[in-house]
């Protein structure tokens, strides 16, 4: 077992470090839809989805 793990090392950190980076992108944008924030990063104005995105109540 620590032949295999030891023979691994590096794809196991670099497997590690991308679920690490995908974590905090996921909890970035989920606060950001939080704060109302856009996920396109541009205004809605000439968008053709915004009618679905930002529904008036």
């Amino acid at each position: 077992m620590l032949t295999w793990f030891m023979g691994n090392l590096a794809t196991i950190v670099i497997c590690a470090a991308l679920a690490v980076v995908v974590a905090m992108i996921i909890i970035n944008m989920m606060k950001d839809k939080k704060k109302g924030k856009s996920s396109c990063g541009c205004g809605c104005s000439g968008c053709s989805m915004s009618g679905s995105c930002h529904q008036k109540k």
